[in-house]
């Protein structure tokens, strides 16, 4: 059960805003690990080390705490269909969008318009009330994400394929976040993780073979990027989103996607050079804006 609104602590407020900030500044740093990871490994072959690795961590974890496990086969099916939305489908077509050539820029693009999409569906679906402050922001954000990536569109590298590699990607994760969010809101967040990283392993291993022959070539940037992704983004990450999740509004949460494409800009800038121009540094300010109107509490006579 989600405990009411009214008994929320400021303490509570700043371990919301903790975990906000985590969890952008590790999803945007994973742009630049996963780059690094897909040198050495096609898509669904790094993926399946990824989820390999994931559940080596897991196991003496779930050992010592011990957590619960889904009560019945009708929720460990729900948390196998969140999984497999937000792992394997999510992840697999976002990769597979690069390595068919579409650059870093139009693909941070296109999955940034999550929020909109999970604002739209939250409010017909979901019966969440947004007001025209948290529409506006979330219109600013998308704008905003435009102008800091906008130096990196390469239009001539986006073909079909990995168009619709990148749309199955967008589709899954706003689906697969509200589809946790709905049917496994009182499941264990450590036990799920394991159960989720085995079924997309279980999807993604056979296709890794028989698509990409499970070529690796080792090195420790491959390692260092899978270690990065597995620990920090799709345990520690991934789970404080879903706590943020059950504890907010569905809107106001995802609208913190809209800043990891800045922090990947940020890190290329400090760890590559990347110096964005003008129209970078005012995406920035137009985002931060954006994400701060989504997030503030709608006014009374907003409709």
């Amino acid at each position: 059960m989600t405990p009411p609104a009214a008994s929320s602590t400021p303490a509570d407020g700043r371990y919301d805003t903790l975990l906000a900030w985590f969890f952008v500044i590790v999803w945007g740093s994973g742009y630049l690990a996963t780059k690094a990871g897909l040198h050495y490994a096609a898509p669904f072959t790094f993926l399946s080390l990824r989820y390999a690795f994931g559940l080596l961590c897991l196991v003496p974890l779930l050992a010592v705490a011990r957590p619960a496990w889904p009560a019945n086969w009708r929720e460990f099916l729900h948390v196998c269909v969140a999984g497999l939305l937000m792992h394997a489908v999510y992840l697999g077509g976002s990769h597979y969008a690069q390595y068919l050539g579409m650059s870093a820029g139009v693909t941070a693009l296109t999955l940034a318009t999550q929020p909109l999409f999970t604002a739209a569906f939250a409010h017909h679906v979901m019966r969440e009330r947004l007001g025209w402050v948290q529409w506006l922001g979330i219109a600013l954000g998308l704008a905003g994400v435009m102008l800091v990536v906008w130096h990196k569109i390469n239009l001539h590298a986006v073909t079909l394929s990995s168009l619709f590699a990148v749309t199955v990607s967008l589709i899954s994760i706003t689906v697969g976040t509200l589809y946790q969010r709905t049917f496994c809101r009182s499941v264990d967040l450590r036990s799920s993780s394991f159960i989720q990283f085995a079924a997309s392993l279980l999807v993604l291993a056979p296709l890794a073979w028989r698509v990409e022959g499970f070529v690796v070539h080792w090195s420790w940037q491959l390692v260092a990027s899978i270690v990065f992704l597995v620990i920090f983004a799709s345990i520690l990450a991934l789970n404080a989103l879903h706590m943020l999740m059950r504890r907010g509004h569905a809107a106001k949460v995802t609208s913190l996607l809209f800043l990891t494409p800045i922090i990947a800009v940020f890190l290329e800038w400090i760890m590559f050079d990347v110096v964005p121009g003008w129209l970078g540094v005012a995406g920035i300010a137009v985002t931060c804006a954006g994400v701060a109107l989504v997030s503030a509490r709608r006014g009374r006579a907003a409709g």
